[in-house]
């Protein structure tokens, strides 16, 4: 599972229900929420 950032609670977190896009430049990102609070997080890059 990656890590992302959660600005609502201000710690690194697992990412829930990640998926893999694409943003409008071309560059790989990965969106999904946090499992506690459910808050969406966003992270540039593949996914490993």
């Amino acid at each position: 599972m990656p890590e992302g950032y959660c600005v609502k609670e201000r710690k690194k977190v697992e990412i829930q229900n990640p998926e893999q896009i694409t943003m409008k430049n071309g560059r790989p990102a990965i969106t999904g929420t946090c499992p506690d609070c459910g808050t969406k997080i966003f992270k540039i890059g593949k996914m490993s």
